[in-house]
């Protein structure tokens, strides 16, 4: 970290550039990917671990990976497309469910210390999948002229305004939904970074100045901020896959 001449190494953006781990073929990859390969054989492992070989009375990783199973299909999938709809789009929303949980946590892990999706082309990607999703879904369902009627959300009982609704719903779902949907995980996410980052510097810098209670207190608000970002973890992977649900289900529902 640079100190910008005032010999405080304060965070910035150069926090979250890696210096490549390896170079193959001109690709460079880094601590962010690794972190992102190993979120994913985690998540795939732990699953596989426990419903490899499932059993009726089932042992306690199968107990765990049932309880977070269905914490995502009745309590999101169902909650917000239903049962009957919504049961074939369980497996996708568990998976990233897991997959964006897991990534975050790496924020408060010793020696990975770095939430994945703060680096917003993570998000970006799963966001486009939903994307691509609840389109394809919307015209599937129904159909090019209905599609369009859903997504704009047409109504000739509006009267004149109609076309000025239907062009800000356009603009709003087609255009900006991804890149909110994106940037609500990415935001949450760089911005924790940046301040357990911040108190953590803070906290080894005063120490070091031998202003030991303020280090004291930096210290705490660090172990707070901790406590704090677990529980934002868990929270935006609650809500990166409560949207993928309620745009799945606007796609599903009749347009009136």
């Amino acid at each position: 970290m640079a100190d910008n001449g005032c010999g405080f190494p304060a965070p910035g953006l150069h926090s979250f550039l890696f210096q490549p781990i390896a170079t193959v073929g001109g690709f460079e990859f880094n601590k962010v990917m690794l972190l992102a390969l190993i979120t994913t054989l985690v998540v795939v492992s732990f699953f596989y671990a426990a419903f490899g070989r499932a059993k009726v009375v089932p042992g306690k990783l199968q107990m765990i990976g049932e309880a977070g199973y269905d914490f995502v299909r009745r309590g999101i999938v169902y909650e917000t497309i239903g049962k009957r709809e919504g049961e074939k789009y369980v497996p996708l929303m568990v998976s990233i469910f897991f997959f964006v949980w897991i990534m975050n946590i790496w924020s408060v892990i010793p020696l990975a210390q770095f939430p994945v999706a703060s680096i917003i082309a993570y998000p970006m990607v799963l966001a486009l999948i939903v994307y691509v999703l609840w389109v394809s879904l919307t015209f599937k369902r129904h159909g090019f002229v209905g599609g369009w009627k859903n997504i704009t959300g047409y109504d000739p009982s509006l009267g004149p305004i109609k076309w000025l609704v239907s062009f800000i719903e356009f603009f709003s779902n087609l255009l900006v939904r991804p890149f909110t949907h994106a940037v609500r995980l990415f935001a949450n996410m760089f911005a924790g970074h940046l301040m357990l980052v911040m108190f953590t510097v803070a906290s080894w810098y005063l120490l070091n100045s031998w202003l030991i209670p303020a280090a004291g207190v930096s210290f705490v608000m660090t172990m707070g901020m901790i406590v704090f970002e677990l529980f934002v973890q868990a929270v935006q992977a609650y809500v990166f896959v409560l949207l993928a649900c309620s745009y799945i289900q606007g796609a599903l529902a009749e347009h009136h």
